[in-house]
């Protein structure tokens, strides 16, 4: 038997796309996972259409893909174009688990929830030709003992950042706006640290990058598994909230095994916006404290905000760019809100009938396709040009990679990248 795992392209935006050398961003975990768990008598291979051509003609005997929403038209397209072929197709993940109904109008099968959980069932269905129309995994993947992806299905040349893997899954916080809550449940697993620190020292580089929600959500585990990293001397990143700054012993550690940066979801300075996304603990009176301190630990901050919240006017971009300046943040990250769907936002932006475009491939947080309450869908989209190419201004990015030598080297590689593709973004006709 042969199963053809596939990733779909992503649609735009700011990230995702292919680097000028051909390269995706990081190698991503999930179709890699599936694979470790398939019956070692089946052959599998895995493709990224965002470095590979679909070849429809492929002798295959079924079809999984999964992607995100914006990457979902690509992923119908490429499952109309293998069940043309008489191939059957099932599909998963985030966007498919929200809308399962809207996928099975491309799949012969859709899993909801956690593939792991249900994978081997529907194989054996398959099999025997009787592949049910979902699978749905009624619980949370057991983090303990799972195997390691099956990295060889990937070509590591393909990928700027190949070494990626998980050390927990979910996020303790549950944001309106995160999928994270609505698909892995308010929950924060953890594997054994053993198993981490095995699959690190396996890893074909010593750049790593954990994709986990939030790997300091649990601060005991957090610190367990960072004083086992530090033999490693590896060089690493993650997600994680603001809540870091906290705690010192976990701030020491997290420099001491190799911690570069870590990416924070700030989102917003109103206190109003955050409160009304469920992120009230994101204490605004304490960021540039917090800011300040995980720099004097050593780490470079990439800083996460959203444009368009309900308490955001045309002066909020100049007050949020004129922060990032002064905070000395090491590179940031602007989002349009976008309600994705399987979020509380979707479900209350589609009451008060304020979605006005369901084209999902406009939903990688680079475009509007809800209408905000005190700016027009225009100047939220100009303010999000403006922010980009202001912030990634040459003079803006010369003044923070050398305004210190800590990790000068990577924070000059990030923002030189994040700079080019921000000069791409059309030159705003409004000025804030």
């Amino acid at each position: 038997m042969k199963i053809l795992l596939i990733l779909p392209k992503h649609a735009g935006g700011f990230l995702g796309g292919v680097s000028k050398s051909g390269k995706a961003g990081f190698a991503r975990l999930s179709l890699t996972a599936l694979a470790a768990i398939t019956t070692a008598n089946i052959d599998v291979r895995i493709l990224d259409a965002r470095v590979e051509e679909v070849d429809y003609s492929t002798p295959v005997d079924l079809v999984g893909i999964t992607g995100l929403t914006s990457e979902i038209p690509n992923a119908y397209e490429i499952a109309d174009g293998f069940r043309k072929k008489g191939t059957k197709v099932v599909m998963g993940g985030v966007h498919v688990s929200a809308l399962p109904e809207e996928a099975l109008m491309h799949a012969d099968s859709v899993v909801v929830g956690e593939a792991e959980l249900v994978w081997r069932d529907l194989i054996e269905d398959f099999k025997q030709g009787k592949l049910k129309s979902i699978y749905k995994a009624d619980d949370f993947v057991d983090m303990s003992n799972i195997p390691i992806p099956r990295r060889s299905l990937l070509n590591y040349d393909m990928y700027t950042s190949f070494s990626t893997l998980q050390a927990t899954r979910g996020c303790p916080f549950k944001c309106d706006f995160c999928t994270v809550t609505n698909f892995f449940g308010n929950t924060h697993r953890c594997r054994p640290v053993e198993d981490v620190i095995n699959e690190v020292k396996g890893l074909p580089d010593k750049n790593v990058v954990f994709l986990d929600d939030n790997i300091v959500g649990r601060p005991q585990y957090a610190k367990e598994l960072m004083r086992a990293l530090i033999p490693l001397k590896v060089k690493w990143g993650s997600q994680g909230s603001i809540t870091i700054a906290r705690d010192d012993e976990l701030l020491s550690l997290y420099s001491k095994s190799g911690g570069q940066y870590i990416f924070i979801g700030f989102e917003s300075l109103s206190s109003e916006n955050l409160n009304d996304v469920q992120k009230g603990w994101n204490t605004i009176e304490n960021y540039e404290k917090a800011i300040k301190k995980i720099h004097d630990a050593g780490i470079d901050i990439i800083g996460s905000f959203i444009l368009g919240l309900d308490h955001d006017d045309k002066s909020s971009f100049r007050t949020t760019l004129n922060f990032l300046i002064n905070s000395k943040i090491d590179c940031a990250m602007f989002n349009i809100l976008t309600p994705l769907p399987g979020t509380r936002l979707f479900n209350k932006l589609e009451k008060e009938g304020r979605i006005f475009d369901r084209n999902w491939s406009k939903y990688h947080t680079g475009s509007v396709v809800f209408q905000p309450l005190l700016l027009t869908a225009d100047e939220l989209q100009e303010g999000y040009h403006w922010i980009y190419r202001e912030f990634y201004s040459y003079t803006n990015m010369l003044k923070r990679i050398f305004q210190s030598p800590r990790n000068i080297i990577y924070r000059a590689a990030v923002n030189l990248s994040y700079g080019r593709k921000a000069m791409k973004l059309p030159v705003p006709k409004l000025l804030f």
